[in-house]
């Protein structure tokens, strides 16, 4: 390897990688456990070294450049080899032990948990998982779960929080459903569909109207604070649902309604404790979901 190659160090790669990520300057040194101008000044040392410009700024946010993107997946690459480098170097495949307690939305937990578990247990076996499938915000401060991955971005100081992607929620519903009332054309059509509410309702009904509908409680029908339940519902036509359309691709047979009319955004954060840079095995579990949600 020619090391005259490689003018910067680890530390400047992982800012600009950390700050990709977050989208925020802030974000990305409380992921990391640094102060934003430390932060600031290794991203700009790494594009004074590489000889480009990696994020332009624009008022108080960043937006990455073409260049950017362009180099963001090699150093995603030096990320995820920095980490197996680490792990395997302290053997704690091997060595840890102990259980890590998750929390995620019951949909979360039956559709995408159960093969990211499957491969924890392959990296770390000693490692025990405990699933808290539930919708309501359990408190990592109080310890009521060790890693929560939500919709909502937590706004506790001692809390690291990484957002793994954006995503949207739209309507789907059942063929059987559309082959008895139709397939909606318009925002008109769907003020007079039955709709599957997910609880709180009054506070969906506000979401929706704010794309342009005209909805009100006589539209729910059916209403549950459980996802899996919800889309159960939606499966046998009991009427039309929002849901994000990765769990939507899980179930099969619906059909996606509208989709320009309503879009929904809907954030995965993946949230930890600091504790998270002292427990080795929250932090290997914290990044293997990171890696795999991403």
């Amino acid at each position: 390897m020619n090391w005259q190659e490689s003018p910067f160090d680890w530390n400047q790669a992982r800012a600009f990688l950390a700050t990709a990520e977050a989208g925020t300057l802030s974000a990305a040194a409380r992921n990391l456990g640094l102060t934003q101008p430390t932060l600031s000044r290794q991203v700009a040392a790494l594009e004074e070294a590489l000889g480009v410009l990696l994020f332009e700024r624009i008022g108080r946010t960043l937006a990455i450049t073409p260049t950017g993107l362009d180099l963001l997946d090699h150093f995603r690459a030096m990320g995820e080899a920095a980490n197996a480098a680490a792990l395997a170097a302290s053997g704690q495949s091997q060595a840890l032990a102990g259980t890590v307690s998750i929390t995620a939305s019951d949909a979360f937990a039956t559709y995408f948990l159960p093969d990211i578990l499957a491969h924890i247990r392959q990296v770390a076996p000693g490692i025990e998982v405990e699933v808290l499938a539930a919708n309501d915000i359990r408190d990592l401060q109080r310890r009521e779960a060790d890693i929560a991955i939500r919709h909502a971005r937590p706004d506790q100081p001692d809390l690291i929080a990484r957002l793994l992607r954006q995503s949207t929620a739209h309507f789907y519903a059942a063929q059987s459903y559309l082959d008895q009332h139709g397939l909606p054309t318009n925002a008109q059509d769907l003020a007079q569909a039955t709709f599957i509410g997910f609880a709180p309702v009054d506070r969906l009904i506000l979401v929706l109207n704010a794309c342009g509908l005209t909805l009100t409680r006589q539209n729910f029908k059916l209403i549950t604070d459980n996802g899996v339940v919800a889309g159960e519902l939606i499966k046998r036509g009991l009427g039309i649902g929002v849901m994000p359309k990765e769990f939507a691709a899980r179930v099969p047979g619906l059909t996606c309604i509208l989709p320009d009319l309503v879009s929904v955004p809907v954030p995965f954060w993946l949230t930890t404790h600091r504790e998270v840079l002292t427990s080795r095995r929250i932090r290997v579990v914290f990044d293997l979901l990171a890696k795999a949600l991403s």
